[in-house]
């Protein structure tokens, strides 16, 4: 089992969370949400020498975690972007990414094309870490979480005390909660890093979280 290494850079209009996810025994990264692509982070990205950057990971598709995607793939081209099936077009369409609704960011958007196509359980290895991709639909039909060692990359499926909304179009309360069981029931504790805010604990959002502790854990 490597070493993990994770940097929190909240970014762009939406200061979502993008982390750089990093072996540390090979120094092989990967890149999750990059909804900019800014100095900050590429700045991040060499001095924890990062750039062996094998994906760039996107839990959703909305404009706020995957503006900054075209931008990097191009400074680095070997990086192979990974979305789910279900939000791959958001890469290409701005209503998709709801970047159309935001003033200005309809010509910001830049057209990229995934690499890769996730489906739940595909396992990607970065260096000799494998992340474990489960499929958490309910804030977009396409909404992941990346499951490596102990920690779980959440995107706008779990925060800290709360969900993900779904009011935006393709959401889904119905499968939000599905998602939320999901994750609840999964052995053992994790380090949450969500999309958006400050990180949690597995173990904390089962006790405190209000729409989790609707649920009987098995």
């Amino acid at each position: 089992m490597g070493k993990i290494k994770v940097i929190t850079k909240p970014l762009g209009i939406g200061q979502a969370n993008c982390y750089i996810l990093i072996d540390e025994s090979t120094n092989k990264s990967a890149v999750i949400d990059p909804g900019e692509c800014s100095s900050e982070l590429l700045d991040s990205i060499c001095s924890n020498n990062a750039q062996d950057m094998e994906y760039i990971l996107l839990t959703h598709g909305h404009y706020d975690h995957i503006l900054g995607v075209a931008k990097l793939k191009k400074l680095y081209p070997n990086a192979k972007i990974a979305i789910h099936e279900l939000d791959a077009v958001c890469l290409q369409n701005p209503e998709y990414s709801t970047a159309k609704k935001v003033l200005g960011l309809l010509a910001s958007q830049e057209p990229v094309s995934a690499d890769i196509e996730l489906q739940d359980n595909d396992v990607l290895e970065v260096g000799s870490l494998k992340v474990r991709v489960m499929h958490t639909p309910g804030h977009t039909p396409g909404g992941l979480c990346y499951i490596c060692n102990d920690i779980i990359f959440t995107g706008d499926t779990l925060f800290c005390k709360t969900i993900g909304r779904t009011d935006f179009a393709r959401g889904s309360m119905d499968d939000m909660m599905k998602s939320i069981s999901r994750l609840g029931n999964l052995p053992g504790d994790y380090t949450v890093y969500p999309g958006h805010n400050r990180s949690t604990t597995l173990d904390v959002e089962r006790k405190q979280n209000r729409y989790m502790r609707k649920i009987e854990w098995s």
